[in-house]
């Protein structure tokens, strides 16, 4: 069973910076598109940024276009996501995620952007920004 655990989340002011890490344990991600979502308290889960299996292609919500950083490390099954230039309203729970269709081999592919199409979570990792 694939297990993905979520590491780096904290407190952190107004236009600091974060890294987040996704471990995954038990098998391997690098066949498959992996994603960051988050949710806010009494918010909806919103897609952050996503990354093709080969990480040649990336693609990021509008609110934290040119301040997040998605990337990965298929030889040690991690994703990561730097954070820079938080706001207020970055703060959430985030997740990592596994796109539920493996898509090793694919190029240019149009990365999933909704919470549906993703079968495999993390826990979440607290990210607090005081203002």
């Amino acid at each position: 069973q694939v297990l993905l655990v979520e590491s780096g989340g904290g407190l952190v002011q107004a236009g600091g910076s974060l890294r987040l890490s996704c471990a995954a344990s038990g098998g391997r991600i690098s066949t498959y598109v992996m994603a960051w979502f988050r949710q806010a308290p009494g918010k909806e889960r919103e897609f952050v940024a996503a990354i093709s299996w080969s990480g040649e292609s990336t693609s990021y919500a509008e609110a934290v276009k040119g301040r997040f950083t998605i990337s990965r490390d298929n030889a040690k099954n991690t994703v990561s996501l730097r954070m820079t230039s938080l706001k207020p309203e970055d703060t959430a729970l985030y997740y990592c995620a596994r796109d539920s269709v493996p898509s090793a081999g694919t190029y240019g592919l149009q990365l999933p952007v909704t919470s549906g199409e993703y079968n495999l979570w993390g826990q979440g990792t607290q990210v607090t920004v005081s203002s």
